[in-house]
Formats: structure tokens, sequence, C-alpha cells
């Protein structure tokens, strides 16, 4: 393992400046990582005798490097260096999301594209759409999806079709913060699983646009989410990603947003004000 990260270290750096992006870059890192997996006849685990590493299991490792790599890229502004670290702390919906969004945007995706990705990330695209709200399906035989959401008609237990790929020309999009609106969302996970940090952001976004800044300052004190780091830095990247994409109510309400999070020392009066003031 510790062979692998070596060898695609640099090799990422190097695929990232020449402009390698999306699934090809997934890809890319395959060849240079299994030199050190294809000089063995077989992997032995030193953590569990007798058991054996399959060429699988060591893909998803694999995998999860190249997406911690991306999206240390889009948390640190594709600088110099990418904050491994912080990636590494992503939680998986979160991970998804936001390499999801960088490569994507809101618009119409490549399902097998979104399910490299989800497996990269551990997770699958039916649990991105139907347990984390994450995506939608839009294109092929699934095209009339957004309609169907809006007249209550969905099959919210559908699943796509992990063989569909570009074949069918089936699409999915990431839902926006507004089309998320599970009661849950921010407050809780399916399963007990801890809450994705892009949940909760989104959560914050509903809370700010109804205008209930006691609510938001209720919620990120809850959660410490203003002493947060990470939090911080998405918030920042989705900062970025919706300026790029022109989406001007939501980088609206992320920039309003992320200045009440510095305000630091402001009275609960004095934040309605200046959030009666943003809303004018």
């Amino acid at each position: 393992m510790e062979e692998m990260r070596a060898n695609i270290a640099t090799r990422l750096r190097e695929f990232w400046d020449a402009g390698i992006r999306g699934p090809d870059f997934v890809w890319a890192a395959t060849g240079p990582a299994l030199e050190a997996y294809s000089k063995h006849p077989v992997v032995k685990k030193a953590n569990d005798a007798g058991k054996t590493m399959e060429v699988g299991e060591f893909l998803s490792h694999v995998r999860r490097m190249v997406v911690d790599f991306v999206v240390g890229q889009v948390l640190t502004g594709d600088g110099a260096g990418a904050d491994l670290a912080a990636a590494d702390r992503m939680d998986a919906p979160t991970a998804y999301y936001l390499l999801h969004r960088h490569d994507f945007g809101l618009d119409d995706a490549p399902s097998g594209a979104c399910i490299l990705y989800a497996t990269a990330c551990g997770l699958s695209d039916s649990e991105l759409e139907s347990t984390w709200d994450i995506l939608v399906r839009t294109g092929g035989s699934n095209g009339s999806q957004d309609e169907d959401e809006e007249s209550g008609d969905a099959d919210p237990d559908a699943e796509l079709d992990p063989d569909s790929g570009s074949d069918s020309g089936s699409k999915v999009k990431l839902k926006t913060w507004a089309q998320r609106k599970q009661e849950s969302m921010g407050y809780e996970a399916p399963g007990g699983q801890p809450v994705p940090l892009i949940d909760r952001i989104h959560r914050l976004m509903h809370l700010w646009r109804a205008g209930d800044v006691l609510k938001v300052d209720e919620y990120l004190d809850e959660h410490g989410l203003r002493r947060q780091e990470l939090f911080k830095r998405l918030l920042q990247s989705l900062i970025e990603l919706s300026r790029k994409g022109g989406e001007s109510q939501e980088l609206q309400t992320l920039e309003s947003l992320s200045n009440h999070v510095q305000a630091k020392g402001a009275t609960p009066e004095d934040r309605q004000v200046t959030l009666a003031l943003e809303e004018n």
C-alpha cells in the first residue's frame, strides 16, 4: 500500500498539471498503482492472517486516494499543494458531491462516470439517489424524472442501472440545495450515520433563506461549525463552484452565510439587521 501511494503521488500531480480531469483522471492512476500490486504472485494481508487482498479491494484504495487528491485540489482552489489530510477527513457523500460538482456542475452528467465516482467514494449510485437524496435521474428512459418529481409521481425506490452507462444515454445530475427538502437533512442521517457536511451546509442555507438567523446561530454553535476549518473550507469551495456555474441565488446565499459565520462578536440583533439588508 505504501509503495502504491509513493508510486502515484507524483504521477497524480503530473496528470493534474497536464489537464487530465474527470473519469480519465481516475483511470490514469490505475496503471502506476498496479505496478506495486502486480510485482507479487499473491498479496497477503498483514493484519488478517491467511487472507489475501484481491485486485478489486486494492483498486478501491487506489480510487479513494485519487478522490482525496481531487477533493484536496478543490478545497485548496487547484493550488500547488492539495490538502490530502483535509480530504481524508471528508465524509463520503460530501466528497462525492464536491467531486461531481467540480466536474459537471449542476448539469446532466453521464451515469457511467458518476457510478465510477460513487464507487471510488465507497458508495453506490442508488444510495446517492434514494438514501442521501443527492442525485436525480434525468436522461435516457428516465428523462421525465424532473416532471415526475414536481407532480409527486416519482418512484423513490427506483435505482439507476449500473450497466446502462453511455449505451442508453442515461444521465444524472446533482440536486440543488433548494431541491433537497427532507425534514431530517442536516439533523440526522440514515442508519444513525454521521451527518454529511454537505447536508449541514444545505440545512443552514434553508434556515438562512427563511430569515431565521437565531436558528442559524443555534445550529452553528450546537455542532461547533464556527471552529471547524473543514466546514469553512467547504463553504468557500462551494462559493467558488457556484460563481463558476453562474448560480446567482445559491451564490448570494452562500456568500451571506459565509460572511455571517466570520462575523465574530456581532449580537443577534446586529445579525438580524445585516440579514434584512442583504436580503433586500
